[in-house]
């Protein structure tokens, strides 16, 4: 199997895809082709700041399905990197067979993930508070960035990191997300012991308010009922903004790197 020549960059909520500017340079320069595309109707950051009303209703289909159709209009199958909600997403794309390795990045919990740690009841609160949140993109207020994302940097640099970054984010994802579990028809859902899907690495942030370690651990550990590859890996110390903060491209090396490596890997027949 040849190296894959593109990689896919999937962000999360409350950001758009200039969350990933410096991954697009970095992986650029190795010779990869990046596509950082943000969820649909998210790219004017501007504009969804002022009125974020025409992404009052997205979900989780309607964002993977997007994904799903650009990565079939490709010529070969691409890395998938995901961060926060887009490292679900990353998971959902590869159990419907897309993608040469995945990299799920602090993912949020997909369906059968039954951990819930205080934090990230903590950080999920300004949106799932309200039911009627359901149907509103929500912003979240630079304190609250600076718990849920940025709690390792200092006031100024989270200040920064907000001011750059953060974006209202359609509240039906949180929803879907957390009531996953109550849904048998969820979106958020894979089939944990599929074996012939593409590579998957899980990769966790140590201080990761958002999406605390254990969530990823978790994860990793309903794969191992599968015999395709699923790999965990835990960067101590990192937060939920382990994508930009300080030490960025050891884990932006570290997952191309693996992704490299495994995408060759042969994956079992079902």
């Amino acid at each position: 199997m040849k190296k894959p020549s593109t990689v896919v960059l999937i962000h999360g909520l409350f950001m758009t895809a200039l969350s990933w500017e410096r991954w697009v340079d970095r992986y650029s320069s190795k010779g990869y082709q990046v596509i950082a595309k943000s969820w649909p109707g998210m790219d004017d950051i501007g504009e969804l700041r002022r009125d974020p009303s025409g992404v009052e209703h997205l979900g989780i289909g309607e964002i993977v399905d997007y994904y799903d159709a650009l990565i079939r209009q490709l010529d070969d199958a691409p890395i998938i990197i995901g961060h926060s909600f887009g490292g679900a997403f990353t998971e959902i794309l590869l159990d419907r067979g897309l993608g040469a390795a995945g990299v799920a990045i602090d993912a949020a919990a997909v369906r059968g993930i039954l951990n819930l740690p205080f934090t990230q009841l903590k950080s999920g609160f300004p949106v799932l508070k309200s039911p009627s949140n359901i149907h509103k993109a929500v912003s979240l207020t630079a304190d609250q960035f600076h718990y849920a994302f940025t709690n390792t940097l200092s006031d100024d640099d989270s200040k920064a990191a907000y001011e750059r970054y953060a974006v209202p984010g359609p509240g039906r994802v949180l929803f879907q997300g957390a009531l996953a579990n109550l849904n048998p028809h969820s979106p958020d859902a894979v089939d944990f012991k599929r074996k012939d899907r593409a590579p998957l690495l899980l990769i966790a942030g140590g201080a990761d308010h958002l999406v605390p370690a254990v969530i990823d651990k978790a994860t990793a550990d309903h794969y191992a009922k599968s015999g395709a590859v699923t790999e965990y890996k835990l960067f101590p110390g990192r937060s939920h903004w382990t994508i930009a903060e300080p030490g960025w491209e050891d884990v932006a090396d570290y997952a191309l790197d693996w992704a490299e490596r495994n995408a060759a890997v042969p994956v079992g027949k079902e």
